[in-house]
């Protein structure tokens, strides 16, 4: 049965508000057991939020646009009654970075639902516009945090997203927390690479999720495992499949963390092409969730730097455990695996645990790094923020840097340095505080 949004009362007009009539198709297709819901090509959809519900399939057809209001009273609350609060000290996000998962509006929101779908080849734009505040050139900040993501999905189970172009997101784009058996596949999802904390997809305490042949481009991370600290009843992220996509990032292309109160287990990521990211694959435990049985394997990664305000300094590789702050302890990183991997950019591959907590059992087999200046901004040396202090390691770079380690294992390994970079180098292995290692 087909649901068609316009004879439920949309205009499609881009200025009416068509909530009301879009969620008076989605409860009516899920009373009578299931459907589709279509919003039909040639319209702009002006909306507040939608609640998905279960046996719907949402589906946009080619040239139709969902666009979310411009009115902030248009959106779900979801937290403190919708009041925003956030923030108030005046930090930016980049240094007040802790975040419990939860914020206080959502644009497609639903709970605990299962058998959905969002499909089509139309357009979901987030409208993040609205969301602006300073701008230096280089990096937006929002005017609050934790500001709308463009989906909050939580408790879902048997959900697909298929096809449709997810744009201009000023937060989190695709948050999915505590859902299980999860296909997101070829979709195109397109944020200001500018913007602050404008992740692309988030599984949260996910089970069993495959994110399959798509393009992400964002100013934050592009595909982010996280254990937030309100949903830690779902448990682990775990049983996860990365394979195919193509990422551009400001941040990290591949992040597990930074929020991480339960485990990461059983992912594999598999060929991927990282291009114009100041991170290639960044494992960032902060909170006491641990990273276990881990493989990335056929990838290519190309890093340069950005501005000061985003995290990282173009490390290909970085893997980091250490406390978020006194009282709140690093969980451990042991079993990963890196295969087959090529590098190329303004830095290394970096490793650093922390006296208490070394980060062991790693392997890299098959690695092609090559270091090269190909950016205007200065090679100051590694970044570990979140932290205490402000997070930077000035020092020249390594092809490998390792720190607070034990039982890595490098085997066919190949460091090319070019001419641009020899200035900020220092050489090909730096070691401290590392045990076991086999080169």
């Amino acid at each position: 049965m087909i649901y068609n949004v316009l004879e439920f009362g949309a205009k499609g007009d881009g200025k009416t508000n068509d909530a009301a009539a879009i969620q008076k198709a989605i409860d009516e297709c899920t009373g009578a057991g299931g459907g589709r819901v279509l919003l039909p090509g040639g319209h702009i959809y002006n909306s507040g939020s939608i609640l998905l519900k279960s046996n719907v399939e949402f589906h946009l057809e080619m040239g139709a646009v969902l666009k979310a209001s411009d009115d902030l009273n248009d959106y779900y609350p979801l937290a403190n009654g919708g009041k925003i609060v956030a923030h108030e000290s005046g930090l930016p996000s980049f240094l007040n970075s802790e975040y419990n998962g939860r914020p206080f509006h959502a644009f497609i929101y639903g709970y605990d639902q299962e058998n959905v779908a969002i499909t089509g080849f139309g357009t979901i734009d987030a409208n993040e516009s609205i969301f602006y505040g300073d701008n230096s050139g280089y990096h937006i900040e929002g005017t609050y945090y934790p500001r709308i993501p463009l989906m909050l999905l939580e408790k879902f189970s048997h959900l697909t997203i298929r096809d449709v172009k997810l744009v201009n997101c000023a937060f989190w784009t695709v948050h999915l927390v505590g859902c299980n058996d999860v296909l997101i596949e070829g979709i195109r999802l397109i944020n200001n690479l500018q913007m602050a904390n404008s992740d692309g997809i988030d599984p949260d305490h996910c089970t069993n999720v495959r994110i399959i042949g798509c393009h992400i481009e964002c100013g934050d991370d592009a595909i982010v495992l996280k254990n937030s600290g309100d949903y830690k009843l779902y448990g682990p992220c775990e049983n996860i499949v990365i394979s195919n996509c193509t990422l551009i990032s400001t941040s990290a292309a591949i992040k597990f963390g930074t929020e991480g109160e339960s485990d990461f287990r059983n992912v594999l990521v598999e060929n991927c092409t990282i291009s114009k990211s100041n991170r290639g694959i960044s494992i960032q435990i902060r909170d006491g969730g641990n990273v276990e049985n881990v493989v990335f394997s056929n990838i290519t990664i190309e890093t340069r730097r950005f501005s000061h305000e985003w995290w990282g300094r173009a490390e290909p590789i970085c893997i980091t455990a250490h406390d978020r702050k006194p009282g709140v302890k690093a969980g451990k990183i042991r079993n990963v695996r890196f295969e087959n991997i090529s590098c190329k950019g303004e830095n290394g591959i970096f490793i650093r645990g922390s006296e208490d907590n070394y980060i062991e059992d790693v392997s890299f087999e098959n690695i092609h790094l090559t270091l090269e200046k190909n950016s205007r901004w200065e090679i100051e040396g590694y970044d570990i923020r979140p932290c205490q202090g402000d997070g930077l390691i000035r020092t020249k770079i390594s092809g490998i840097y390792a720190e607070y380690a034990k039982d890595i294992r490098f085997e066919h390994v190949k460091i090319q340095v070019a001419e641009s970079m020899r200035p900020f180098y220092k050489q090909d292995v730096t070691l401290s505080h590392a045990q076991e290692i086999t080169i």
